[in-house]
């Protein structure tokens, strides 16, 4: 098996992105290395996160990302991950070894009108819990496609929720 860094020598981890007023923060746990080589969020086919916003949204999947991550600027919504590294075997969340966090307080201070903070899944819930950064949000289902014990629809009907920017 071939271990995976988060932070690829030849692609460091994915900047955040965000507009000049995000409202939503969206926290993935760390890049898959598929999403690393492509230089995307949610570079993995078969991961279910543009899927979701294309049903929450209507941003067409199929777009150039370039443009889903206009549109999702332009509905306020800003990407990260909760850890700026790792070290693991393939791309799994639970062989996640060696975590080290991005600044996300940093980012929160840079971007005061975030209101909502969204976390993709148990894994970046749990790392981000770890920070005490004191700020709420809610853990939504993993659009990993290792996540499967749950539809396409519900998970699309539960992640709806950050279309009102009320998180609770």
């Amino acid at each position: 098996m071939t271990t995976t860094v988060c932070n690829l020598p030849e692609k460091p981890g994915l900047a955040p992105i965000a507009g000049s007023d995000p409202e939503i923060l969206i926290l993935g746990s760390c890049p898959s290395r598929q999403s690393l080589l492509k230089g995307e969020y949610y570079g993995n086919p078969q991961n279910q996160f543009w899927k979701i916003v294309e049903m929450i949204f209507g941003i067409d999947r199929t777009l150039p990302y370039t443009a889903r991550t206009s549109l999702l600027v332009e509905h306020r919504i800003a990407l990260w991950d909760v850890l700026a590294t790792c070290t693991r075997d393939g791309s799994a969340d639970t062989a996640i070894r060696d975590p080290v966090p991005n600044d996300i307080r940093e980012f929160l201070t840079a971007h005061p009108t975030i209101r909502c903070i969204a976390l993709n899944g148990n894994t970046a819930g749990r790392y981000y819990a770890r920070m005490n950064i004191g700020v709420s949000c809610t853990i939504l289902p993993s659009t990993s496609p290792a996540y499967a014990s749950m539809t396409l629809a519900k998970k699309a009907q539960t992640w709806a929720c950050i279309r009102t920017r009320h998180i609770q």
